[in-house]
């Protein structure tokens, strides 16, 4: 278990870098400005589950696994990548785009924004290269400690990309919904999309 004062400045820390826009962000509200303030914190929900995880992995040493391999981190980003440019084309298609946006489902969006943040290998290297500066192994388990850090980690994700689903819900609602939001959200998606494939990995 990660003493207080530890966990305080892990806190502190990761509210920094929360605050400051990520890909995550920006899909949350791209999927906000298409499908409202409901569906931007239902897709927030996904993507905390997917961050949720990572944990999990990391915990299980899973990640340190994947990022050792250059083919699997890959295979995950380019995957990640083409799930965001499909989301991206379909948010373009206009009219047509815009009535199947109003039939989602909450368990679909939940599940794109999970699938989203599952195949964000950022996400993982995250956890690769900030978290362990906070773990000692002297103060037991690291396991155990890697698991509160990464809980404490999405709790505060869930406080900051909520705060900005919402935002962004305020601002949608006070303009012209139609093919102009669907634009914007679809570009946002292939823009991700091409950011993600990209990157170094």
């Amino acid at each position: 278990m990660p003493s207080p004062a530890t966990l305080a400045v892990f806190a502190a820390a990761t509210a920094v870098l929360l605050l400051l826009p990520g890909p995550s962000v920006l899909f949350i509200v791209a999927r906000t400005l298409e499908h409202g303030r409901r569906g931007g914190l239902v897709s927030m929900l996904g993507v905390e589950t997917g961050a949720l995880l990572h944990v999990l992995a990391a915990t299980a040493g899973l990640s340190a696994l994947v990022t050792a391999s250059p083919g699997a981190l890959l295979a995950v980003k380019l995957a990640g990548a083409g799930y965001l440019l499909v989301l991206g084309v379909r948010a373009l298609r206009g009219a047509a785009g815009h009535a199947e946006a109003a039939r989602s489902s909450g368990r679909r969006l939940f599940r794109q924004g999970l699938v989203v943040d599952a195949l964000n290998p950022k996400t993982a290297m995250f956890f690769l290269a900030f978290l362990p500066q906070f773990i000692d192994p002297a103060a037991g388990s690291v396991a155990g400690q890697t698991l509160v850090l990464g809980l404490c980690f999405v709790a505060l994700a869930t406080l900051s990309d909520g705060a900005y689903a919402l935002l962004a819900g305020f601002a949608a609602a006070r303009l012209r919904r139609g093919t102009r939001l669907e634009r914007a959200s679809g570009a946002a998606y292939i823009g991700l999309g091409a950011l993600t494939a990209l990157s170094p990995a």
